[in-house]
């Protein structure tokens, strides 16, 4: 689907989508305490893919469709080992690229990634700064083994705050882990058991929201859990902090919080004669597009003025966007930054393949249009 998007403000009142990250690890958990998972409307197409691969558990050898969710294969593949699964797990050409946990066993084959063995209690080394979601696999199926493991952090871990959540996640269903200096203990023979299931709205989708409420848009972002673990509510204050810079440059780090590059990258371009450069985000090359690139891909073709470094990106500010022709690189959050673009510029966003948002935001544009947003779908 593309789509013509006209410039202007947004007016009303909305309420994000579940958050995603935790909608996988509150499946699984779950999942594993012999629970239903319920039925929630508007579930982003990752967490569908996560509900599909637990419901896959009891199939001898199923092959486990990822789509384009990390986060599903870095979850469930741990998993299925630990339970002395085999399975074939598979997903888009891009996410078999991406980086894979280590050391596990599995194999790559033309039908994917094939499980070869189960996992046992241990030591399992593991780099904290490539992606958690390899801390989070490992945490969410050690428990479930025969005795203790521990997990070894090569590197510092990033994006501390997903490792929290789902630390939390598990500690709901009676599960505990224990840091280390180095790691985590994780003792085994343990047991999920029942709790409520837990969502709440998604701060990386509200960010877009509260970013055009600093362009000049008057939207009511209602729900949002003010006393969350995720790592994206940091937004508010970043945001603040951005519109009050008073040097003409100023750095931020996103390490534990990547995912707020597009938005904050949006704001940061339109601070006339301010440089802002943002680090921490190398992991962003990975993601459903080089998120590095194609967030610089973007703002630029819209008027800005963004810079690619090898950790993150720089932004010179210019006082306005002229508008034009984007590509989202079959990527949510950059279909999303061109959405919130849009209610800046001075001419029409036209925007190729709109409907990625579905992987975390299925109604969004539907919420957009809602807002006083003005989309129309162009003919093929």
């Amino acid at each position: 689907m593309d789509l013509c998007i006209t410039p202007g403000p947004l007016r009303g009142a909305v309420t994000p989508p579940p958050s995603k990250s935790l909608l996988h690890r509150e499946m699984i958990v779950t999942a594993l305490s012999h629970e239903t998972i319920p039925v929630i409307d508007g579930l982003p197409e990752d967490a569908l893919r996560t509900q599909g691969g637990l419901a896959q558990m009891g199939e001898e050898m199923p092959t486990v469709d990822c789509g384009a969710s990390g986060t599903t294969l870095r979850l469930l593949l741990p998993l299925f080992m630990a339970l002395g699964k085999r399975a074939v797990f598979t997903g888009t050409k891009r996410l078999l690229s991406r980086p894979l946990p280590p050391g596990l066993p599995y194999e790559k084959t033309t039908a994917g990634l094939q499980i070869t063995g189960a996992l046992f209690p241990g030591d399992y080394p593991t780099p904290g700064d490539v992606s958690s979601q390899f801390t989070s696999g490992l945490l969410l199926s050690l428990p479930l083994l025969a005795g203790d493991s521990r997990i070894v952090l090569t590197t510092p871990l990033a994006s501390r705050p997903y490792v929290e959540m789902t630390l939390a996640a598990m500690a709901r269903r009676g599960v505990r882990v224990e840091e280390t200096d180095g790691g985590y203990f994780v003792p085994g023979n343990q047991i999920y058991r029942p709790a409520p299931f837990y969502t709440e709205p998604d701060w990386s989708a509200a960010a877009y929201y509260i970013v055009m409420n600093a362009l000049g848009s008057r939207i009511d972002i209602q729900n949002m859990a003010l006393k969350s673990r995720q790592g994206d509510q940091i937004v508010e204050k970043t945001v603040k902090k951005m519109k009050n810079i008073s040097d003409i440059s100023q750095n931020f780090n996103l390490s534990d919080c990547p995912d707020l590059l597009p938005p904050l990258a949006l704001l940061a371009a339109l601070l006339p004669g301010k440089t802002i450069r943002f680090t921490g985000c190398g992991r962003l090359r990975g993601k459903e597009s080089d998120r590095i690139h194609t967030v610089c891909e973007t703002l630029n073709a819209l008027g800005g003025k963004a810079f690619e470094e090898p950790d993150g990106l720089r932004t010179e500010g210019v006082s306005t966007l002229s508008g034009g022709k984007v590509d989202s690189f079959d990527d949510h959050r950059i279909a999303l930054l061109a959405a919130a673009a849009a209610t800046v510029c001075q001419k029409a966003v036209i925007l190729r393949n709109a409907g990625c948002v579905d992987k975390s935001y299925p109604n969004f544009w539907k919420d957009y249009v809602n807002l006083g947003g003005r989309t129309e779908v162009l003919a093929p």
